[in-house]
């Protein structure tokens, strides 16, 4: 029924009916109806479908079929268009990027090469010798409040336009650009020592006259290069031989893909197989290879041997490569150098720092260009009030640089230390040990989040797995009955051992092998022991995966490892497990823990060690490996002793409930142990006779030899043994989470911080972990993306994915990819109003799309967290990125704006860190602003007074010593200021919730201060005036010293709660100014208005004096200490009710 229901209300329009009617016979018959699918609307909401209009992808070509070209367009828009022409013609001559080809690479053999390849050299600083006071000075006056500043201190050095003393504008401005300067150079000599120690790190290249040592940056395409077991591959490369007896190795990707366990990469066999490493240069070979790509788990090439008869060609895949930035992790590796520098998958995979610019910053750049609005406004009206006589244009300039204290150039100052002052309070918190602020312009960010997107392998997991359960159908054993099963065991084998009859397997395992088979022909199924069951799961689970038993060798030079192997006994210490799945070494890890070890393994057999010390070889017949689309891997053995063939299948439950025969406990108890957060697999066995196996074997090869469908057919010839398998055993192993990280996420949540998590990993096992994190909460839906191949199926996939409501999204990479480049704005306007979206299978590049993404599309600042060289290129992309010190390295910490040693300091580093950086930086923004219009307004008040002349109130020293010496320590100290204690923002999360909404600093905020600067600037000039009508002359002492009281009760007012350096910082400030009362009289001769008053000295020590400025004073403050506290009594802001 549900079928037949039309996806949307379709408008009457024949043209659509065709669609859909076979929309709903065939999902893949979309594709051969492209014009239709043009059409074809993908809605946000179900009004809107009665209007054409509304259709998604036909509007943008109709309207350009609409435009008319006129004369209008010819005279702007041909001209808008030749000149974008030619400046895209300039920038493609200029940056033209060098096209990626197809290689063919002779093995050690560099000079052959057709190309001229890019040097291997790694390079991560952002400027040259010569770029970088250039792009230091661009980076600094882009913005424009430092830009302006440059213009008024230019504009001193022309003598009519000259104002003050020329050091009151350009010491300001110096020490600022200065300041920058120094921490740019610092940073940027710590990146050249970091490249300089990899790019000399030393290899072994293999020449015709023997070993050389060649830097990492030295090494072309083409080289034979050595790499010795934890040695770094320093270029992308095909793996020709090992020292290993197997021809394989083993390598650790962490700093590419994430993931910490080891990958198993195979030789070339031709090479592998020749007697001598100094055979390589007796052959002539080549390896062709695919053009750099940004994919680094595919790859296409061929090997190709030309001097033997006949030649020999070997397809080479990706298990035949060595990617740059992996580590050798057994054995001594030799390659031939296919990619090298820009054109190696970590460097294509890495995305380039950005300058990132905090948001406070750009809306304070967004003020300081209204107040300057403001300031040219004041001056126009000023010189229009003259009448625009005389040279009334240098008149008008006058005025602008009067005023240019509107806009204070203390504010960059001010910010920047305080900037500096939040990195040293986050370094210096003792419940966040071992955080460092990397980037210190953008602490504010912390507090204006929106969106978390974290890595999960590292960052929110331990990635260490625990064997928790083993369910059997009829019993469950958890870990404290673990060592019930292993003394089943010990007793299976010690009755084998005791019947000599049934060879070194044991009676157990006999019974056990022979027991299904009368099952499947007789009827009723004779009931097993729960011993025998529970050996023949254990059994099962220590041969059924792909794991390699290494073993660390003693040996000291590395041509004697193999000797040392092949000698030495498999002592327990001794030995480590590895696999590409950490599940399955957590498996094998168990079976050894209750006495069924894994010795031995290579490409064709493998040992287990029974409880007594006996040892059990098995001969590998077939390995069928785990993919994501089958969710199943099986194994095929054949047991020496005994010759029984046996085959073994563990997988997913969905994917094995319909293999296994039938029973009524195993979907139930699935349920149960992922609601637990376990990982779940199913394990089951089928014993095949002789003629079976050879009947499988040969329909298997034929298959494996067909040039069409060729998966499909060895899928289907697998899929006939895939039948009524006997159902052994259920296992749960948990994945560690990190410390405290359900609280942590629940606390963010609270924050109104969505989370999404994009991860590496398989879907089934993020699934499992958004579950058992908290990530997605217990009562919530998961939406599954079912996976999309093309743009039909995705558009479907997306209607489906509308109609519900309030759930988790879980999408893989590819299905991502497809829905972007179709419906990108559908899809992410669906995925933002998810409460959580997990994205598995995402490669770094796509990472960093999907913050991109994000900060397209909904404006709001993201955070990236992660802890591998896979999330680097996330981290960067992000509005503000953490890194995490963990087991893959440092290499995200390095790259991250901030670098934390657990997930859970994250709670704190935002909830309080983040929170305070921005109220404080926003109140002394603020501050400074009120503090430049203030004294403006007081000028624009003299001119007014004064027949509008242009002639400064204060000069030179006063003006210095008013932004620094005299109000500079009590505005600052506002960086000391909080409005609730850190234990409480930590308690009411929903306190930071305000702070995205950005309201303690927009125009609102900043037009009260706008008011109080005009009130208070009016009131102590004109109160000044008033009071002082017989003593004029005195104007400027009595204004100035008001002036300053005013702005020191002021800070008194703004602070919400006192630190003992705030009231250090008030009298510092007044006593300075009392002592350089003093001096001042002499100093400069200050204060000469127009007509020469100076600061008298034996006046400003009376009594009218003293009560005059006291007046004035109160007059300007005590109106808006009545207004704060009547605010605070009626209308309390939110955080006042807690710290109350």
């Amino acid at each position: 029924m549900a079928d037949s229901i039309p996806l949307n209300p379709v408008p009457k329009d024949s043209r659509r009916i065709p669609y859909y009617s076979s929309a709903r016979l065939s999902r893949f018959s979309v594709e051969d109806e492209p014009s239709n699918l043009d059409e074809m609307p993908l809605m946000m909401s179900e009004e809107g479908f009665e209007n054409d209009e509304s259709d998604y992808q036909t509007l943008p070509r109709a309207r350009v079929n609409q435009r008319q070209r006129g004369l209008g367009w010819f005279l702007f828009g041909s001209w808008k268009l030749l000149c974008g022409s030619c400046c895209d013609c300039l920038a493609h001559i200029c940056w033209r990027k060098k096209e990626l080809k197809a290689r063919t690479v002779w093995l050690g053999c560099p000079e052959k090469c057709e190309e001229k390849y890019p040097k291997n050299a790694i390079k991560n600083q952002k400027y040259n010798f010569f770029t970088f006071v250039p792009g230091v000075l661009y980076q600094q006056f882009k913005f424009f409040l430092n830009l302006y500043f440059l213009v008024v201190a230019c504009s001193q050095f022309v003598p009519s336009l000259k104002i003050g003393y020329l050091y009151t504008y350009w010491a300001p401005l110096g020490f600022v650009l200065a300041v920058t300067m120094v921490r740019e150079a610092v940073d940027e000599v710590r990146r050249c020592q970091r490249d300089k120690e990899m790019n000399s790190q030393l290899y072994s290249k293999l020449t015709v006259r023997g070993k050389i040592q060649v830097k990492s940056s030295d090494i072309q395409v083409g080289d034979l290069i050595i790499v010795e077991k934890n040695q770094r591959v320093p270029a992308d490369m095909i793996f020709l031989r090992t020292s290993e007896k197997t021809g394989a190795c083993f390598i650790r990707t962490d700093q590419l893909d994430g993931e910490t366990d080891w990958k198993l990469k195979v030789a070339v066999g031709c090479t592998q197989r020749l007697p001598a490493v100094g055979d390589l240069f007796s052959i002539r070979a080549y390896v062709y290879a695919q053009k750099p790509q940004l994919d680094i788990h595919s790859f296409e090439g061929n090997f190709t041997r030309e001097d033997s008869d006949p030649q020999i060609q070997e397809s080479l895949s990706i298990e035949n490569t060595l990617w740059a930035s992996t580590v050798v992790a057994s054995g001594t590796v030799i390659g031939v150098v296919i990619y090298t520098g820009k054109e190696t998958r970590s460097v294509l995979n890495t995305s380039f720092a950005k300058n990132k610019v905090g948001l406070l910053d750009l809306e304070l750049n967004r003020l300081t260009k209204a107040l300057f609005l403001a300031q040219v406004v004041l001056s126009v009206v000023m010189v229009a009030l003259q009448g625009f006589v005389g040279p009334w244009f240098r008149n008008l300039f006058r005025f602008v640089v009067l005023f240019s204290y509107i806009i204070p150039i203390s504010l960059r100052v001010n910010l920047d230390m305080g900037k500096s002052a939040y990195g040293w309070m986050i370094t210096k918190d003792e419940s966040i040990p071992g955080t460092v602020v990397r980037t210190s312009t953008i602490p504010e960010e912390l507090g204006r989040l929106v969106y978390l997107l974290t890595d999960k392998t590292g960052t929110l997991t331990q990635n260490e797995m625990i064997f928790k359960r083993l369910h059997l159908g009829t019993v469950s054993y958890g870990t404290d009955t673990m060592d019930e099963i292993q003394s089943h065991i010990i007793q299976s084998y010690a009755q084998g051992a005791s019947q000599p009859s049934s060879g070194t397997a044991g009676g157990g395992a006999a019974a056990g092998a022979t027991a299904p088979r009368k099952a499947q022909t007789s009827g009723p199924k004779v009931r097993k022991s729960v011993s025998s069951r529970i050996h023949e799961a254990v059994k099962a689970i220590a041969l059924c995966h792909n794991v390699t038993p290494v073993y660390e060798s003693h040996a000291g030079v590395n041509g004697e490892t193999e000797s040392a192997e092949a000698d030495q006994d498999f002592s327990d210490d001794n030995r480590t497990y590895q696999a590409s799945s950490p599940d399955e070494v957590a498996l094998v890890r168990w079976t050894e823990s209750v006495g069924l070890t894994l010795v031995n393994r290579d490409l064709t057999s493998l040992q287990l060690k029974t409880p007594s010390g006996q040892i059990l070889s098995f001969h590998i017949l077939q390995i069928f490996p785990f993919t994501s689309e089958s969710k199943r891997m099986g194994i095929i053995v054949r047991e020496e002793s005994t010759g029984e063939i046996t085959f073994y299948m563990k997988g997913a439950d969905v994917a094995m409930a319909t293999i296994v025969q039938y029973n009524d406990w195993l979907e139930e108890e699935c349920g149960n142990m992922a609601r637990e957060g376990l990982r779940t697999l199913v394990v089951a066995k089928k014993s095949l006779s002789e003629e079976q196996y050879q009947d499988f074997e040969n329909r298997y090869n034929q298959a494996k030899l067909s040039i069409h469908d060729r998966a499909l057919k060895v899928a289907a010839v697998v899929e006939s043994l895939e039948r009524e398998m006997e159902l052994l055993c259920l296992t749960g192993v948990e994945d560690q989470l990190q410390a405290d990280v359900r609280p942590t996420l629940e606390l963010l949540r609270n924050a109104g911080i969505k989370i999404w998590m994009l991860t590496g990993d398989k879907l089934e096992t993020a699934t499992c972990i958004a579950k058992s994190s908290h990530l997605v909460s217990r009562n919530q839906d998961i939406h599954v993306f079912r996976p999309v191949s093309n743009r039909g199926e995705a558009h479907l996939e997306l209607n489906a994915f509308r109609r519900k409501h309030d759930c988790a999204l879980v999408i893989s990479g590819d299905s991502l990819e497809m829905c972007l480049r179709y419906y990108e704005h559908e899809f992410v306007e669906l995925a933002c109003q998810c409460p959580a979206v997990v994205c598995c299978r995402c490669s770094p590049t796509q990472k960093a799309q999907i913050v991109q993404l994000l900060q397209q599309h909904t404006a709001n600042r993201t955070c990236a967290i992660g802890d591998g060289g896979n999330d680097v290129s996330m981290i960067q992309a992000a509005d503000c990125g953490i890194g995490i010190e963990g087991k893959e390295g440092k290499q995200a910490s390095l790259a991250a704006d901030f670098s934390i040693t657990q997930f859970k300091h994250i709670g704190r580093l935002l909830m309080v860190h983040g929170r305070n950086s921005y109220k404080r930086s926003a109140a002394l923004g603020q501050f400074v602003m009120h503090r430049g219009m203030i004294i403006s307004t007081m000028q624009a008040v003299f001119s007014s007074i004064f027949y509008f002349a242009s002639v400064p109130l204060y000069q030179g020293f006063l003006m210095v010593g008013y932004a620094t010496i005299y109000t500079m320590f009590p505005v600052f100290s506002l960086v000391l200021d909080q409005d609730v204690k850190p234990e409480m923002a930590l308690l009411y999360p929903e306190l930071y919730k305000d702070l995205t909404k950005g309201r303690s600093l927009s125009f609102k905020t900043f037009l009260i201060w706008v008011l109080i600067s005009v009130y208070q600037g009016g009131i102590l000039m004109y109160g000044a005036l008033v009071l002082f009508e017989s003593e004029f002359v005195h104007v400027v002492a009595i204004s100035f010293t008001a002036l300053i009281l005013t702005e020191l009760l002021m800070v008194a007012l703004t602070v919400r709660t006192w630190h003992w350096l705030m009231v250090v910082a008030e009298l510092f400030s007044l006593a300075c100014y009392l002592a350089s009362l003093a001096f001042l009289s002499e100093y400069f001769g200050i204060g000469r208005v127009s007509f020469g008053a100076f600061f008298d000295f034996s006046y400003i020590t009376t009594w009218p004096f003293l009560w005059k400025v006291s007046a004035i004073t109160l007059v300007s403050c005590l109106p808006l200490y009545i207004i704060k506290y009547l605010k605070r009594k009626f209308s309390p802001p939110s955080y006042s009710k807690l710290s109350s």
